[in-house]
This record gives C-alpha cells, sequence and structure tokens, in this order.
C-alpha cells in the first residue's frame, strides 16, 4: 500500500473512515485523476483505502499537451510514458493501482466512423473482461464501486465498455457460482457514476467567471448542455481542501494535461466557493439511499458490519438508479 503520509495532502481527523475501502474503475491512466480525484485524496487522508484499476494501458491515446508534441521518448515509447505518469499520479493521490491488461481501442473519428482496431478492449468479449475485474474486486474486497455512466461520461468506446463491464462484474462479484476460480465471493454494496463534470456545474463556472470579467473556457460546453440527459445527483462529497492534491496528480500526466489549459482556468479560491464538492449519481445499492448523500459510504454502519453485508447470499437491492439507454 503505498504511503499516505505526504505533507502535502490535508487531514481528515476523525473522519470515519478508516478501514473502509473504495474500487475506482477507469478506462486510461489519467482519468483516475480528471474524475473524483479530490475525493480519492480525502478519504485516502481519512484512513481509507483507495484502489483504483486502469482498464486500459492509455496507449493509443494522443499527446495533448503541445509541448510535448515533439519530445523523441515519447514519440519512442507512449505506452511506458503512459505507466511512468500513472505511477506518479498514484503516488500523489496515496492510493493502490491496478492494470486491468487490456488495449486502449483509441477514439475512431471520421464519418463514417473507422471500425475499432482488432484485439482492443472494446472489442473483447464481455465475460473475459468481467473475469479480470471481477478477480480484483474479490481480493481488494471493495465496499463501494465508482465508475462511468451508461454513456461513458462521454462516448469514447473505452468508457462505454468500462461502464459495461463495472456493471457486468459488480452483479457477478457476489455470486459464488459465477468465475468461482477468481476467489471467493464478495458483493460491493453500492456502486456509483462520476458525475463531477455535471452541466450544473459548468454553468456554474461559467456564469461566475464571467460575473468576475474572467474569460470562460465553456462557452461551447454552455451551449450545447440542452443536448446532454439531466443527470440523478445523489452524493456530493465535500473535497475542495483537496483540490490542490487533484492538481498535482492531474500534471503527473504531463502528455495528457498543460498546465495552462482548461483544465486549470477556473482560479481555485474560485473553484472552492462555487462548487466545493465533487458529483456522484448512485447506481445500485444494497443499503439505502438518502438523498443528498455527502459520503459515498453513507449508510455503511462500520467496516466490520459493511464486511458482514458483503459476504451475505441474501442481499436485495435497496436502489437501482440504472437508466435504460
Amino acid at each position: 500500500m503505498p504511503p499516505t503520509s505526504d505533507p502535502g495532502r490535508p487531514s481528515v481527523p476523525g473522519s470515519g473512515h478508516e478501514g473502509f475501502r473504495l474500487l475506482a474503475v477507469h478506462a486510461h491512466p489519467d482519468d483516475e485523476s480528471s474524475k473524483g480525484a479530490a475525493t480519492t485524496a480525502r478519504y485516502v487522508a481519512g484512513g481509507a483505502r483507495v484502489c483504483v484499476v486502469s482498464c486500459t494501458g492509455g496507449e493509443r491515446g494522443d499527446v495533448l499537451n503541445e509541448k510535448l508534441l515533439t519530445d523523441p521518448h515519447i514519440l519512442r515509447d507512449i505506452a511506458q510514458v503512459r505507466r511512468d505518469e500513472m505511477r506518479a499520479a498514484a503516488a500523489v493521490l496515496g492510493i493502490e493501482h491496478v492494470w486491468l491488461g487490456f488495449v486502449d481501442s483509441g477514439l475512431p473519428e471520421g464519418d463514417p466512423l473507422p471500425p475499432l482496431p482488432e484485439g482492443c478492449f472494446a472489442l473483447e468479449p464481455l465475460p473475459v473482461t468481467t473475469e479480470a475485474l471481477v478477480r480484483v474486486i474479490r481480493d481488494f474486497r471493495p465496499h463501494v464501486v465508482t465508475t462511468y455512466d451508461e454513456l461513458g461520461g462521454y462516448p469514447h468506446p473505452d468508457h462505454i465498455m468500462t461502464h459495461t463491464v463495472s456493471m457486468s462484474a459488480f452483479a457477478a462479484a457476489g455470486d459464488p457460482t459465477a468465475y468461482p476460480h477468481a476467489g471467493p465471493a464478495w458483493q460491493p454494496l453500492k456502486l456509483y457514476y462520476n458525475q463531477n463534470h455535471s452541466g450544473g456545474r459548468i454553468q456554474a463556472f461559467h456564469e461566475a467567471l464571467l460575473a468576475r470579467g474572467l474569460d470562460s473556457p465553456y462557452a461551447e460546453w454552455v451551449a450545447n448542455l440542452a443536448r446532454r440527459p439531466a443527470r440523478h445527483i445523489t452524493t456530493r462529497v465535500p473535497c475542495a481542501d483537496f483540490f490542490p492534491v487533484r492538481d498535482r496528480a492531474l500534471l503527473a500526466h504531463a502528455t495528457q494535461v498543460d498546465p495552462e489549459g482548461s483544465w486549470f482556468r477556473v482560479p481555485r479560491e474560485l473553484e472552492r466557493e462555487v462548487w466545493p464538492t465533487e458529483d456522484f449519481e448512485a447506481a445500485l445499492c444494497y443499503v439505502p439511499v438518502v438523498e443528498v448523500e455527502d459520503d459515498l459510504f453513507a449508510g455503511l454502519a462500520s467496516p466490520t458490519a459493511a464486511d458482514a453485508l458483503a459476504l451475505r447470499q441474501d442481499l436485495a437491492l435497496s436502489f437501482d438508479g440504472r437508466v435504460t439507454v
């Protein structure tokens, strides 16, 4: 388990999260730092164990930081660079990390779209990808899982596949007859979708920037918000003290994040004032969901009690917030 004594990470005395375990399932390295990273850092500082799964290595991702487009090391071995960046980000966040081992599908472009490359994550048989994630779940034994919604958050084939695999593995992990060779059954008790790039948050930042006479990088986003389906935000985790940790994790992914880019266009003091939370949407829960939660572990009395629940074979869903596409 990585050390969590980083002096740059705030502490959360008496948070009550000691012994709880959170598994965050992501498509590519860097997703863990752009979606829910301040929440991750908060829980780690509060004593919880957090493990991030990267389903792919990000091998087909473009270099998005223009300053590095001609770097010979990056051009020669982008796959290893992405792994090194992920290792650095994991150290900043204090998390455990697992590569699920599948190959980046790339983001197809064109009209019509070209076929996905053979052997990529999005084309893998679902039983193969499900088994891989079930193994991680049964080994780490999380109480809570986070992933992407049915649209992938945005329509990248790996994000959509990450949703599909996460839902499949969440259902299979607690079934002793499913993948019996993948370890003893363990049923995570809650599954959430990351919704930290919701329309409401983007609109709030856009309006706050304009009100202060600042340029907004969100004009195009706001113009297209009507096309985005409204999401049911159930959980808002206060984590503004950990925005600096999130930013450091983002910057560890140097090929993907430009320090002068749009990620950092909202002044941090404005962000704390306008939107001091990271937001989630409950999808499946074996304990009641209360609106509006401020904790992904809400409803879990203690780690010991949650462990006992996760091992039961007679659990019934208390909440089903899945959306039919």
